[in-house]
């Protein structure tokens, strides 16, 4: 039975290697897909839980418990790094005067010359 906090807590969350060992819920299960008949009688697949911010992360791409909990200490390292980080709040910025001036040239450069394209008319 697994057991989840109620709400998870904001972050930043601990990626100190002790640190996340107590956070952490560590379930092993018999992992699935090809590997012989030593995958299939061992519990080798590993999935982590992180309490403080509900994170799960699996892995069963070795048939070695160890490597596997290894590689899922990893994933959730890099999950909880990803979730720790801050976005740089964008500054808007505003267009020189020269480049304002540069575009409307450019535009006014390109109506006469759709403007030459056209037929002249006949007068009446």
């Amino acid at each position: 039975m697994k057991m989840l906090s109620p709400r998870p807590s904001p972050p930043p969350y601990s990626t100190d290697p002790a640190r996340l060992a107590r956070d952490v819920v560590v379930e092993t299960f018999r992992a699935g897909g090809p590997g012989g008949q030593h995958r299939n009688v061992t519990d080798s697949a590993v999935r982590l839980l992180h309490r403080p911010s509900g994170i799960q992360v699996v892995a069963s791409e070795s048939r070695s418990q160890h490597r596997n909990r290894a590689v899922a200490f990893e994933r959730l390292v890099a999950r909880l790094e990803r979730l720790n980080r801050v976005p740089v709040r964008r500054v808007p910025t505003r267009v020189s005067k020269g480049g304002i001036a540069r575009r409307l040239a450019e535009k006014k450069r390109r109506q006469t010359t759709k403007r030459l394209r056209e037929i002249p008319r006949d007068e009446q």
